[in-house]
């Protein structure tokens, strides 16, 4: 049988039954015993779509309007006269040729890669290594785009990618539990208008199924979407 803490007891006994609007459950997860740490709140939401259909899969970006309290490591490709400016937007590293030798050579310390559409060619063949480790640039997340330098800063500043996985669940971060209620609110908000605006045009009937918010050492509140 699992052990099962006295605060993580405490956490259970305290989260409201049944699904609370966007503002009672930010609430009612603030006033959950927390740890020592700043914890980190990850939103998931569950879809009425078919992942096994190509036509109903769900992926995009979004900034959300407070930050997710951190930063993320981010790598560029781009061709030489782009590597100032990438590196100045707050890329770790940039570069064509070389950095796709340096990641193929099994380096992959960095959260994000954006690429530029003319480095394509050179990106694809990573496609075996960044593929499974979810990090493969794409359009339709906005890691590919000729404006390296803006996506380098956004996404260094906390822009988050989010796709469903193999059950119709998105996973996401809205920040940390230290934010003020109004900003947490805030970015929850954003988040599930995003996933809203995504939605598949062959997904039929309640798309939103259920959705949850958590600290990452803390019992989950459901939000009624």
């Amino acid at each position: 049988m699992p052990f099962v803490s006295k605060r993580m007891k405490a956490n259970l006994a305290a989260v409201p039954s049944g699904p609370q609007d966007v503002d009672a459950a930010v609430k009612a997860l603030k006033k959950l015993k927390a740890t020592k740490f700043d914890q980190t709140v990850n939103v998931v939401v569950h879809l009425g779509i078919d992942p096994k259909q190509a036509d109903q899969l769900v992926r995009g970006s979004i900034s959300l309007p407070h930050g997710i309290g951190k930063s993320a490591r981010v790598i560029c490709f781009c061709n030489p006269d782009k590597v100032a400016a990438a590196k100045a937007a707050g890329a770790i590293e940039a570069g064509g040729d070389e950095l796709a030798a340096k990641v193929e050579g099994g380096w992959l310390d960095f959260d994000v890669a954006i690429a530029s559409p003319d480095m394509m060619r050179t990106v694809s063949r990573l496609g075996k290594v960044l593929g499974p480790k979810g990090l493969m640039p794409s359009p339709k997340a906005g890691t590919v785009t000729p404006d390296v330098a803006s996506a380098v800063k956004e996404y260094a500043a906390g822009k988050q990618e989010y796709r469903n996985d193999d059950g119709g669940n998105i996973h996401g971060v809205i920040g940390k539990l230290s934010f003020a209620e109004t900003a947490l609110a805030d970015n929850l908000r954003a988040f599930l208008d995003a996933i809203n605006k995504a939605r598949p045009s062959s997904a039929k009937g309640v798309y939103i199924k259920k959705c949850v918010i958590a600290g990452c050492m803390t019992a989950g509140v459901q939000v009624s979407a």
